[in-house]
């Protein structure tokens, strides 16, 4: 091969070399989503007045921008009476964006929906998707079935300790409660919230959003025999939520009458077992 042929030949491999380099350098990184569980035990099941579980692992090398869930109605099917008396025939639909991942590159989204009581039960349509800083998206969708609770028990819930009734605490020291739940074919989810008095929330009002949460979980090591024991200490920035939650607005810490208040249910919906109301004060 004279030196011209071999010049070109070698500009030609040169050429080819840049080409797949830069096709590698431009290749998509789409974000990915592994692992997702819909309802409990990944049933792809809902009850009517109960949570919906939504767990998933995503990794997103452009960094996550948004995440966002989408639930709607797709037909009707037919339903055997159960817990619920009456349902509307309003169909649920739900849409919520979350940005409280934004800029991470992985994560374990882990969430809880609440499905409302009075909605037509059915078969609904779940669509998760993954939005990164750079616009891509990845999605999965899955069949839903929304139902009526299959159960009436209520969970037998134990209180082993908790404070004595109008215990006053100040700021740093600690609130305490311990004790077990039990049910038959098992503990759902667990709330225990600490509830200032003067907001009269009923047992079925208080939640997450209300209440400076002692402990917020649906995750057991023996669901048909949970046990608990958790503390907080008073003037604390953040809550035991599942996601801690700040403790601020209308549920910082203030002097005041407060309760403390334990509640159940069973895994596949029914009705709340509620604890005593465990009086304490707060002076800061």
């Amino acid at each position: 091969m004279n030196s011209k042929n071999y010049l070109k030949s070698l500009i030609a491999i040169l050429l080819i070399a840049v080409f797949f380099v830069s096709c590698e350098d431009d290749e998509v990184k789409m974000p990915e989503i592994s692992n997702l569980e819909l309802g409990y035990d990944n049933s792809r099941t809902g009850y009517l007045g109960s949570d919906l579980h939504i767990d998933a692992d995503i990794i997103a090398e452009n960094r996550i921008d948004r995440i966002v869930v989408e639930i709607h109605y797709e037909g009707d099917h037919h339903h055997k009476k159960s817990f619920v008396l009456a349902h509307s025939d309003h169909e649920w639909e739900f849409e919520h964006t979350y940005t409280e991942f934004q800029g991470l590159k992985n994560t374990k989204f882990h969430e809880h929906i609440d499905i409302p009581l009075d909605v037509k039960p059915g078969e609904y349509h779940f669509h998760f998707k993954v939005i990164d800083m750079e616009g891509y998206t990845a999605e999965i969708e899955e069949d839903l079935e929304i139902s009526e609770p299959e159960v009436t028990e209520v969970p037998v819930i134990t209180v082993t300790s908790a404070p004595q009734d109008n215990q006053v605490f100040s700021d740093g020291q600690t609130i305490s409660i311990s004790g077990n739940i039990t049910h038959s074919l098992g503990v759902g989810g667990l709330y225990i919230g600490i509830v200032r008095s003067d907001t009269d929330y009923t047992d079925a009002e208080v939640n997450s959003q209300n209440s400076i949460t002692l402990l917020h979980t649906h995750d057991f090591d023996d669901p048909k025999n949970v046990q608990f024991d958790v503390s907080l200490d008073v003037g604390a920035e953040f809550d035991n939520n599942i996601t801690p939650k700040e403790i601020t607005g209308d549920i910082a810490w203030q002097t005041g009458d407060y309760s403390i208040l334990v509640k159940s249910r069973g895994v596949f919906g029914g009705p709340f077992g509620f604890s005593d109301r465990y009086n304490i004060k707060i002076e800061l």
